[in-house]
């Protein structure tokens, strides 16, 4: 394969994998299955009842790479037993790992608010109903966008793994990033707008969330709302950049297409993984200096 060619499916796989970042995000925000979850769950025990819809499944990264597997291994039987073309059965694996990432979603909701009875957190059908839909179809857009990523992986950067083991591998990393990057957004700024920045919950805040909305009560649409804005479009350049950046490593020194050989790709990806550790230092910084201290003692510190 020429490598212009190659490194135009390179980019279709970096163009899909910033919509499987988005849609994973997202799904996590409307859900409640990012890391403020815990608060979220927390809430009605400190007597804070609210609408949001609240699942935590097993964690994003886990989560995610079960969708993906799922997908993948109906896909595989598809294309290989039935001999379906890839993409109605990449349609297909994501339509099926969409209903079961569903079921598992209502099934938690209902069973945490029926352990929480107790502490008068009602059980909102309307919630159940209005937000179910909506977190399939963003499990969906992840799925099917993670299965289009390893099957361009497979067939044309010829990655020698079966391809529900790289949509396993891929629903892992975006699920991390989208704990790592879109939650920064979320958790903080929107469910914790009583709380200064990078304050973290401290113990005697524990389930105080935000629970007002820009109209009535908050749910999870109102944190999608908000997301969209910034967490989710970070979360999938994140996702795009990794996918970019190292497969385009693979590419530029694949011995296949006589280019330098050895131990230059490697260390062209630690050269690159060294120069984002440096920005991100540079980046933290910089946010300390301008929104204010992350902790009581840099405060007082400061004062002092």
């Amino acid at each position: 394969m020429d490598p212009l060619i190659g490194m135009g499916f390179l980019a279709l796989a970096g163009a899909a994998a910033a919509v499987a970042g988005w849609s994973e995000d997202l799904e996590s925000d409307v859900g409640s299955q990012s890391n403020p979850n815990s608060q979220v769950q927390l809430a009605p025990q400190m007597g804070y009842p609210h609408r949001l819809f609240n699942k935590a499944i097993s964690g994003e990264p886990l989560s995610n790479a079960m969708m993906c597997t799922v997908g993948g291994v109906v896909a595989t039987v598809l294309m290989s037993a039935f001999g379906m073309t890839a993409l109605f059965a990449i349609v297909f694996g994501a339509i099926l790992a969409a209903a079961i990432h569903a079921v598992l979603a209502a099934t938690s909701f209902m069973g945490r608010i029926a352990s929480q009875s107790r502490f008068k957190q009602p059980f909102y059908l309307d919630v159940l109903r209005s937000h179910l839909p909506v977190i399939a179809a963003y499990s969906f857009l992840t799925t099917v966008s993670m299965l289009i990523i390893s099957y361009l992986m497979i067939t044309y950067l010829k990655a020698p793994i079966p391809l529900p083991i790289i949509a396993f591998l891929l629903g892992i990393s975006a699920g991390s990033i989208g704990s790592a990057i879109g939650d920064v957004h979320y958790g903080a700024e929107r469910l914790f707008q009583n709380m200064e920045f990078g304050a973290g919950i401290n113990a005697s805040y524990s389930g105080n969330i935000v629970r007002k909305a820009e109209s009535g009560t908050r749910s999870g649409f109102d944190n999608v709302w908000f997301c969209a804005k910034f967490g989710g479009p970070a979360t999938g350049i994140t996702f795009s950049a990794v996918i970019f950046i190292t497969s385009w490593i693979v590419l530029l020194f694949n011995p296949a297409y006589g280019n330098i050989i050895g131990w230059t790709g490697v260390l062209a990806g630690l050269l690159i993984v060294l120069f984002l550790f440096a920005a991100n230092r540079v980046l933290e910084k910089s946010s300390r200096k301008k929104f204010g201290p992350y902790r009581e003692e840099e405060k007082t510190e400061m004062v002092e």
